[in-house]
């Protein structure tokens, strides 16, 4: 398994009207926390994309609001990979508050895709090979 974990401060203009973090914005924490556990390890989107000419649309979201996140209130975005990608990755997401309460959690699976023909590819190797010493 793999665990990375960044931050994240609440903006007012990502709130409603209860000074809530927008449900609309949750989406949005874990591409944040996506992306910075791919850099992690070293594995940009930079490269997935301008290199290896792979992208990752995202096929699903199962989402759990367990409590709500506030106006100004620092967040830890806890993303977790849980089990090697092959057609598919699914990307676990824990949201928690200055407190160390779980507020909110999400699986979200994407799959890899071919930017050139635009057909669903298997994991790239160099990826696959970058997570394989966590998965031992």
């Amino acid at each position: 398994m793999y665990i990375s974990t960044t931050k994240k401060r609440v903006r007012y203009g990502e709130t409603d009207k209860m000074g809530y973090l927008y449900y609309g914005n949750y989406a949005a924490l874990y591409e944040i926390g996506r992306v910075e556990m791919l850099r992690e390890l070293g594995f940009p989107y930079v490269l997935m994309e301008d290199e290896l000419k792979v992208m990752l649309p995202v096929v699903s979201v199962e989402a759990k609001f367990l409590r709500p996140a506030y106006y100004d209130e620092e967040l830890e975005i806890k993303t977790l990979l849980k089990e090697l990608p092959s057609k598919m990755i699914t990307i676990h997401s824990e949201i928690y508050n200055a407190e160390k309460i779980l507020i909110h959690k999400a699986i979200v699976k994407l799959f890899f895709v071919d930017m050139n023909t635009d057909k669903r590819i298997s994991a790239p190797a160099k990826l696959i090979n970058t997570l394989a010493p966590y998965f031992i």
